[in-house]
């Protein structure tokens, strides 16, 4: 009969290794069980109570005791990952964060972002950046002007030029939060053939170097209009009060360590994961920048004065900027596609569509619960402000017609530019549903 149950499957229906369980869809399944429910909002309370002052002894063991609990019962929640530039990004990293509410310090150096999906060759990202360098050409005004003829690009850079140099009213100082936010948007959103372009121009004389350096305009998306720098300690304390600064550094910290063991100068042997870490810090409080026209060093805009005796652990974090071989040779190679060694980062996993993992679950007479494999996008608000004229070089966004194709994952196991590629897999329609399995009690006679 058509209600005969499905015998189930000892194997998986896909051959490919599963990723990390969205943290948003852990909690789904916690929130249809009351108790797990009750549990993680004590430690919602929890965190709000922390966010105010430090937790008594007291407080904090009881805190402990609801995550331990709550873990327990719920493992996926501690398994659970986040992807980046997603639009419930930020939903997903609060929960992340929440499970964890009290770290060990080597959880803050655990990136919450699951990166089984992305191709993190360094070819993949050296074949994104610029043209090679002619002779004499200022490679930085090229990919400016390559950013401005593509509309959305130029759009985006616009938006965080105007955000970061806009004064508030009444004040010598910017809105950081709103410079922040639209440096953030130009990077998730826009292909990687054009934001590294202009993030990692190579440069051979110091006005290409002043155009690179004032790329993330330092006046206002790091630097204290004040010009007096504050200590790095101080700056990663806010940094790890804010959930998705928090996440960005870790993951930082975690696929930039450098090892002299490796041909890479990485400890996870990956420069294209480094150089994407690196780049998601721009648009936090811990945005890192050129620190001069001449060089391609890079560095946070804080120094370890006034550290104590945590001295040692402030030039730690410094010299993850200044003294990082791993971050520097990503960055070199950018520059200079021609010394990048032999790249032995295996691609990620083939895997299908999500349109065709639904097809094979249809054939296979199993229809999801849920429309699980929908993979979410924000919707466009493009910001149609008018293109202002770079003054240094003369250098001028030009517009081209509105670009109207988007960037779809076809296959999930090709290089995808940026954050500006999404798929929306529709469920099918319930009358092409019951037609189907229709057509399979009649197969099973």
């Amino acid at each position: 009969m058509c209600g005969q149950s499905a015998s189930p499957f000892s194997a998986p229906i896909f051959p490919f290794p599963p990723s990390p369980t969205d943290c948003v869809e852990a909690h789904r399944v916690c929130s249809v069980d009351p108790q797990c429910e009750a549990l993680y909002r004590g430690l919602e309370l929890c965190a709000a109570d922390a966010a105010v002052s430090p937790l008594g002894e007291q407080a904090a063991a009881e805190c402990l005791e609801r995550q331990d609990a709550l873990l327990s019962k719920h493992s996926s929640l501690l398994a659970c990952k986040c992807q980046r530039g997603f639009r419930k990004e930020e939903q997903c990293l609060r929960i992340y964060w929440r499970v964890r509410l009290l770290p060990e310090d080597y959880e803050l150096e655990i990136s919450p972002y699951d990166n089984t999906l992305m191709d993190t060759r360094m070819a993949s990202l050296v074949a994104a950046s610029p043209s090679k360098q002619l002779d004499g050409e200022n490679q930085c005004l090229k990919a400016a002007q390559d950013c401005g003829l593509y509309e959305k690009c130029g759009s985006l850079r616009s938006e965080y030029v105007l955000a970061c140099t806009k004064r508030v009213p009444q004040t010598n100082r910017c809105n950081q939060h709103k410079c922040h936010r639209a440096l953030r948007r130009f990077l998730e959103r826009v292909p990687e053939e054009y934001s590294l372009g202009v993030l990692f121009c190579p440069c051979t004389n110091t006005m290409c170097g002043e155009r690179r350096r004032k790329t993330i305009v330092p006046s206002c998306s790091y630097q204290e209009m004040d010009g007096i720098q504050p200590n790095c300690l101080h700056q990663q304390s806010f940094c790890r009060r804010d959930d998705l600064c928090r996440s960005r550094l870790a993951d930082f910290l975690q696929n930039c360590q450098p090892s002299p063991l490796k041909a890479s100068g990485c400890l996870r042997d990956s420069a294209g994961l480094c150089l994407r870490a690196y780049t998601g810090l721009i648009g936090t409080i811990m945005t890192p920048n050129y620190i001069s026209n001449s060089s391609a060093d890079v560095s946070l805009w804080c120094n370890c004065e006034g550290s104590g005796n945590q001295w040692q652990d402030c030039l730690r974090l410094q010299h993850m900027f200044t003294h990082n071989s791993c971050l520097r040779n990503s960055i070199s190679w950018m520059e200079n596609p021609a010394s990048l060694p032999a790249d032995i980062t295996p691609p990620p996993a083939p895997r299908p569509s999500p349109l065709v993992q639904e097809d094979e679950l249809l054939s296979n007479n199993h229809l999801p619960e849920h429309n699980d494999i929908v993979v979410e996008t924000e919707e466009e608000e493009e910001l149609q402000t008018q293109m202002e004229e770079e003054t240094d070089e003369g250098g001028q966004f030009d517009v081209i017609p509105q670009y109207s194709e988007r960037a779809t994952i076809s296959n999930l196991g090709s290089s995808v530019a940026g954050g500006a590629a999404s798929l929306t897999a529709r469920p099918p329609k319930p009358i092409l549903l019951l037609l189907l399995l229709l057509s399979a009690c009649l197969s099973w006679g």
